[in-house]
């Protein structure tokens, strides 16, 4: 079962000799300060997430394009709804989120055996908790991008020869299910408030995962509650500034319930434990601060969501989320619509950083940029330093809004108070009687290029059309990747 997970793509984690990820009889369990070492390494392997993990989650919906012109022709034709059972990344992104998994697994039976030597009950049922958090996380990725997938029981990679595939329902239930065995063992902060790990899993982790599961099974009540016991603790805030939320000011911000944490430890040199954000920025620039390095041009905002924006009258969120190239602003004037563009759009953010043209787009995202004169002195890699958010509280807001227009119940609130929150930050004018349309809107307008909010959103309410444009075409059974070939071939039960 070795080759399963020993590949190159994740084998270099593998290799790292982590608390999580082996134990033998060498080890005392009854060492209880050493039983935090195990959920530490599953909060590495959380952190050191590879690259190509997130685009493949994210690239398909209206929101956002892959970057032509490139070495990666069969990631175009993802975003296309063409796919290719045999395209590395397919095979990586399982591979990888599945030794995750088997981390937080081991972690968990090694967290068990230091509890039945004497540690702390409490703290070892916390740091459970906050592994299988973890693993939801994992499960809820995958299963939204292949739909019925594997639950891993235990540590064993073997395991899964005899494990039945599980519906992308049931993978939703099992989520909710094990957030509420979590729930009650979790600390109620937000997670910069933890002293022990900071930016660590919460209470409200926990209950936003619950959410989102909820959400894709349509059990709006369900949802509507475990929002709603978020913002009734009056834990979260949005961020004021709305640019810098994406950026090093917005580290642990009180408006994001779970972030990946990066750091160079405040160092021009030595360690620095980063995210590849290159893959997202323009491969060729004049940056405000000499020397910092460009991206690879594989991402961009569409001209669809560009347009709506404008549409809409967007300034702040429609900065933030878009880069634009003097060759981008061209196409847009292109359209007898858009001729007459806001003074303020120009290839130059406010940070001073100069976009030039380059081939593999005609924009960029803003939400995965940092600007160079935020990189720490002696720095150059495109992004580096910056953290990547996962969820935020605005989403938390705009689903229970949801829920409530879907006819759940809530206690924090009407869903036209939680839309006009998000609004009022966008330096929008409140809205009234809000629909499930007006919440889509506002969702695609709010969470743009964020863990393809969008495209799953689109397909679980079956709004197919919205996902057929710019030449694409979606039908409904396009939802799903096919199974990685190299997984089908070792794993029969994925070829049935």
């Amino acid at each position: 079962m070795g080759v399963l997970f020993l590949s190159n793509g994740c084998k270099k984690y593998l290799d790292d000799p982590k608390e999580n990820l082996a134990y033998t009889d060498e080890t005392d369990y009854t060492i209880s300060s050493n039983m935090i070492k195990p959920i530490l390494g599953t909060y590495s392997e959380f952190n050191n997430t590879e690259w190509e993990d997130f685009p493949l989650i994210a690239v398909r919906g209206d929101d956002v394009n892959a970057g032509g012109l490139g070495d990666q022709q069969d990631f175009a034709e993802t975003d296309r709804y063409n796919y290719n059972k045999d395209f590395w990344m397919y095979n990586s992104l399982w591979q990888n989120y599945y030794t995750n998994m088997f981390s937080a697994n081991s972690a968990i039976e090694q967290i068990v055996l230091y509890k039945e030597n004497g540690a702390n009950q409490t703290l070892a049922d916390q740091y459970i908790a906050e592994a299988n958090v973890l693993k939801s996380w994992w499960l809820f990725n995958l299963s939204r991008v292949w739909g019925s997938i594997l639950i891993p029981a235990d540590a064993t990679p073997s395991s899964l020869y005899v494990t039945p595939l599980s519906s992308k329902e049931e993978v939703m239930q099992y989520i909710s299910d094990l957030m509420d065995e979590a729930i009650p063992n979790l600390v109620a902060v937000r997670p910069n408030e933890r002293a022990d790990i900071p930016g660590g899993v919460t209470k409200y982790t926990a209950l936003a995962m619950k959410a989102l599961a909820n959400l894709e099974l349509k059990n709006y009540q369900a949802v509507a509650e475990a929002t709603g016991e978020i913002i009734n603790s009056g834990k979260y805030s949005l961020e004021v500034d709305y640019y810098n939320l994406f950026k090093i000011p917005g580290k642990l911000s009180n408006e994001n319930l779970w972030e990946m944490q990066y750091s160079d430890l405040g160092q021009g040199s030595g360690d620095n434990f980063s995210y590849l954000f290159a893959f997202f920025g323009p491969s060729d620039w004049n940056p405000a601060v000499a020397g910092s390095g460009p991206g690879w041009g594989f991402w961009e905002p569409s001209l669809k969501y560009i347009k709506f924006m404008l549409d809409r009258g967007e300034s702040i969120r429609l900065e933030t989320s878009v880069i634009f190239t003097n060759r981008g602003i061209t196409e847009l004037k292109s359209d007898p619509n858009y001729t007459n563009l806001p003074t303020w759009i120009s290839n130059t953010t406010r940070s001073g950083d100069e976009f030039k043209d380059y081939a593999r787009a005609m924009f960029a995202s803003g939400k995965h940029y940092l600007p160079s004169d935020q990189l720490t002195e002696g720095r150059t890699e495109y992004g580096t330093n910056k953290n990547f958010i996962c969820i935020r509280y605005s989403e938390i807001l705009l689903m229970y809004a949801e829920a409530l227009t879907q006819g759940a119940s809530g206690s924090a609130g009407s869903a036209d108070e939680a839309v006009n929150l998000v609004r009022a930050r966008a330096g929008l004018s409140n809205v009234s009687g809000v629909t499930t349309a007006q919440v889509m809107d506002e969702k695609f307008a709010e969470l743009a290029m964020e863990w393809g909010t969008r495209f799953y959103d689109m397909v679980r309410l079956g709004r197919t059309a919205d996902l057929s444009y710019e030449g694409r075409n979606f039908e409904i059974g396009k939802a799903f990747l096919p199974y990685p070939q190299n997984q089908i071939d070792q794993l029969p039960v994925l070829g049935q």
